[in-house]
């Protein structure tokens, strides 16, 4: 249903986009150099993404030890990228992963919203007279040569293409306010307060559903050039378009990120905000300012370097109001919004009604970065692997904390199967079963390119991954057999008996690996170790095998045992082979999937 009306919607937008077409020729060129320049700052981007090559994700995760060098890197980034919602949301996504500090992804913050003052100025110098037509065309022509000369040069000429899409809507923006000469705003005055905040308010509404604060500022240039807008109307579109900046990074992080990037889309809210109230309310200062200081250079009579000098002040005064309270603004938003606490225990999770596990660190925001994304991935695989084993622990009636030391008094763990709490079905479902599904949506929806050995990476996470998954599952089928043998009802003690060897046996492996898992500072003596498991295993299965069919010769269990052992003999070895196996594919990985912690429990989680 909410396709449909989706759908509905869009199709009565565009047509009535065509009948105002038809019927207005200057709308049709404003809004056709909108598109052009809204595509080219896409195409902008991206090209220098793509040939940074992660560089640029790199100098962020650097760039924070002080907070002048993040403040450096926010206004340098946004300068290149023209785009500090992009630096803004890659900043979210580095914070999600734990990768920078919250002080310091404020301080990046700070330095994009100076440094989204550059591209008003190169528009505004661009003038209203200069025309980027004539420099546009070859720029297209050799930005599409590029693209046929490697993957460098691919990126090399999407970057080129960008910049002529630019000039080429920027042009068409001068010509569609040029053609709708009749339309004049200057008669709504902007001098009272009340026409101020409407022009805030046209700011803002326009950045949040263009999603460009770049493009607002355009559309106020070409129509303050073109005599249609007031410099004073000018100004509160100015103030508005960073405000709706803010907006649409608030709700990108709200909806695509844990709680550390709620807590830097709130720090975003309150610093563009607080900013735009304080330009309001030493907005006549402001303007006295721009004046004077285009009057000493002679362009006291240039409405659109004023326009380019007022924003470029009111960012600036955010910043300095901002600057002292880094610290102390990150440890308020730690108290406002507090990490989640889980669950003592995934048993108590599964009470307290918690359905399903979602991701923690598989955000929207990490999507927009190569690097931050397989960060993000390993991340959730190390807690899919802590939950994995967990839940296979509960399979076998032992609790994470008993894993390097299983209680085998017979008597104890027949209570504890009578009890029945521990159904490994049901925590595969509300727990495993979710974190796994998140993962495959978040590969599935990841559409940049990955450089050799992130592919690497990502392709042996999704193996991995699978391995876990196959192993809980032969943990449930393993269990059946446990509860029905165990059970203090069963007075079949010979059967018990052999069973309880069976997971005795399995634990003892499982407490080996997790033991290797956290040992691995020699990669060489660690894959040795973990190879050294297979001939270990078949030893038991062949000694674990003969005292299966002597005990049947003796006729102390009977052949639908034996063959039920046989089968749960058969699940052990997979659950075995399937967690080492998984350790042996984050082998050798110097990047991006650390797995020495793979099994290592959450404190949190465990079972009293």
């Amino acid at each position: 249903m909410k396709q449909r009306l989706k759908w509905a919607g869009i199709g009565v937008l565009a047509l009535a986009l065509a009948l105002s077409f038809h019927h207005y020729a200057g709308w049709l060129q404003l809004c056709a150099g909108l598109a052009l320049f809204l595509f080219g700052m896409q195409c902008l981007e991206q090209g220098l993404k793509a040939l940074a090559g992660g560089a640029m994700e790199r100098w962020l995760s650097h760039s924070t030890a002080t907070p002048a060098r993040g403040l450096l890197f926010g206004g340098a980034a946004t300068m290149l990228l023209q785009s500090s919602t992009l630096v803004s949301l890659l900043t979210i996504a580095f914070l999600s992963t734990g990768l920078i500090q919250l002080a310091g992804a404020i301080s990046v913050l700070l330095g994009a919203n100076l440094g989204a003052t550059s591209g008003i100025w190169l528009l505004a110098l661009a003038g209203q007279n200069l025309s980027l037509s004539p420099l546009a065309l070859p720029l297209l022509v050799f930005g599409v040569l590029a693209r046929y000369t490697g993957r460098r040069g691919q990126a090399a000429g999407q970057l080129i293409v960008g910049i002529a899409f630019v000039f080429l809507g920027i042009d068409q923006i001068k010509l569609g306010f040029d053609a709708m000469a009749d339309i004049d705003l200057t008669r709504y005055s902007a001098q009272g307060v009340a026409g101020t905040l409407v022009f805030v308010s046209v700011g803002a509404l326009l950045t949040v559903v263009v999603q460009s604060s770049h493009a607002t500022l355009m559309l106020t240039l070409g129509a303050l050039a073109a005599g249609q807008l007031a410099p004073e109307q000018s100004l509160a579109i100015a103030i508005g378009s960073n405000v709706g900046s803010s907006i649409s990074t608030a709700a990108m992080g709200f909806m695509g990120g844990n709680r550390a990037g709620h807590r830097l889309a709130v720090a975003h809210v309150l610093f563009n905000a607080t900013t735009a109230v304080v330009a309001l309310l030493c907005l006549p200062l402001l303007q006295a300012s721009v004046l004077r200081l285009t009057g000493w250079v002679g362009m006291d009579d240039n409405a659109l370097i004023q326009l380019a000098l007022f924003h470029t002040l009111f960012n600036a005064l955010g910043v300095a109001l901002f600057w002292p309270i880094q610290g102390a603004l990150a440890r308020a938003l730690l108290r406002w919004l507090p990490d989640p606490q889980p669950p003592a225990n995934l048993i108590a999770q599964i009470a307290a009604g918690m359905p399903s596990t979602p991701s923690q660190h598989l955000s929207d925001s990490a999507l927009h970065s190569a690097d931050t994304a397989t960060l993000a991935l390993s991340q959730e695989l190390r807690r899919l692997g802590r939950l994995s084993l967990e839940v296979i622990g509960q399979a076998l009636y032992c609790p994470p904390d008993e894993l390097d030391a299983p209680v085998r008094d017979s008597a104890a763990l027949r209570r504890r199967v009578a009890a029945g709490e521990m159904d490994s079905a049901l925590l595969y479902r509300q727990l495993v079963k979710p974190v796994w599904a998140g993962m495959l949506d978040f590969i599935s929806r990841f559409e940049l390119p990955l450089d050799p050995g992130q592919q690497q990476i990502w392709r042996d996470g999704q193996e991995a991954a699978s391995q876990l998954v196959k192993a809980v599952k032969d943990a449930h089928a393993l269990q059946a057999n446990l509860q029905r043998q165990l059970h203090p009802d069963n007075p079949d003690a010979a059967a018990a008996e052999a069973w309880l060897e069976l997971r005795w046996h399995l634990l003892k492996a499982l407490a080996w690996l997790r033991s290797v898992s956290a040992h691995c500072d020699d990669p060489p003596r660690w894959r040795q170790q973990l190879e050294q498991l297979g001939p270990q295993l078949a030893q038991f299965e062949e000694q674990f095998s003969a005292r299966l069919f002597l005990a049947v010769r003796q006729g102390r269990i009977d052949s639908i045992q034996l063959s039920s052992l046989i089968n749960d003999l058969g699940y052990a070895r997979r659950i075995v082979r399937n967690l080492q196996q998984v350790l042996l594919l984050g082998d050798g990985h110097s990047q991006g999937l650390p797995w020495r912690d793979l099994f290592q429990y959450e404190e949190a989680s465990t079972l009293p």
